[in-house]
């Protein structure tokens, strides 16, 4: 990682709207050193740029694409580096978007320029990959189906991941298993907000699948995301990553038992245990 040049003030600006987007994963990011904070940082707003126009119950599926493939064509290109681009194809919208996604162009800037390159291209995959979902109407019928969606918007997350931990450290990770990190944790929100995805007209769940088969699959997954983060050395990647795995797995407990979601204080008191 070359020397790090830091804006404290878009650097602020971002972890605020990290916490009211994402406790859970403003919580580890605000743990991170100098440096692969901001790339962190900078690659979850992106994402979660993105993840508001999928999910958006006001904007068309046409418009969706739309606006995803166009996000999509400017990362791969990584022109965002040499001046701010999406803003012009979001503007039209802003009255209906929110400001994590009106303000793409600045998360996109807040990472490292060394570190862009790997930002952007997962950037730019993820809106392709959403792009092609809303298409096909998020149709998920078989476990392949579902593995497609998890890799999709969480999978490749811990595949960008794990090339960030290399680029700070060079710690190094298993690709694979980092796919399983991020499929489990994306399957946790999957149950969690099983009932919200049904009212929006949407399943999640393969053909004949309950909440057995999908709590299932969710520990799968969660068990190989226990392996790639028995498998890292210590270091920021290890301090990131053991948060929200803990979390996941204390979710898919209050969820088998009944429960939704864990209470703030249930939050508090795992990463407390998990950060010393």
């Amino acid at each position: 990682m070359e020397g790090i040049v830091i804006n404290n003030i878009a650097l602020n600006e971002a972890m605020t709207m990290l916490k009211d987007t994402s406790r859970t994963f403003y919580i580890p990011i605000s743990y991170l050193d100098v440096g692969i904070k901001e790339a962190v940082a900078s690659a979850y707003l992106c994402m979660r740029a993105i993840d508001e126009i999928e999910d958006h119950n006001d904007l068309s599926d046409e418009l969706k694409v739309e606006l995803l493939l166009g996000i999509s064509e400017i990362f791969e290109s990584q022109d965002i580096k040499e001046a701010p681009q999406t803003h012009k194809i979001l503007s039209p919208y802003r009255t209906v978007l929110p400001a994590v996604s009106m303000q793409l162009d600045d998360w996109a800037l807040l990472c490292p320029p060394s570190a862009a390159s790997i930002v952007y291209r997962y950037t730019a995959k993820m809106s392709l990959h959403m792009a092609e979902w809303v298409k096909n109407g998020w149709k998920i019928h078989t476990e392949e189906d579902l593995d497609g969606y998890t890799y999709s918007v969480a999978g490749m997350v811990g595949e960008m991941l794990s090339e960030l931990w290399f680029w700070h450290d060079g710690t190094q990770s298993d690709s694979t298993k980092a796919i399983a990190f991020g499929r489990g944790l994306q399957a946790v929100n999957i149950l969690r907000n099983r009932d919200e995805d049904i009212k929006r007209g949407v399943d999640f769940f393969p053909d004949g699948w309950g909440f057995k088969e999908m709590q299932q699959y969710t520990r799968r997954n969660l068990q190989i995301a226990d392996s790639y983060i028995a498998d890292l050395k210590n270091g920021p990647a290890l301090k990131f990553c053991k948060i929200p795995l803990a979390l996941a797995h204390a979710t898919l407990k209050v969820i088998s038992a009944g429960g939704s979601k864990l209470t703030r204080n249930a939050v508090l008191k795992i990463v407390n245990t998990v950060t010393g």
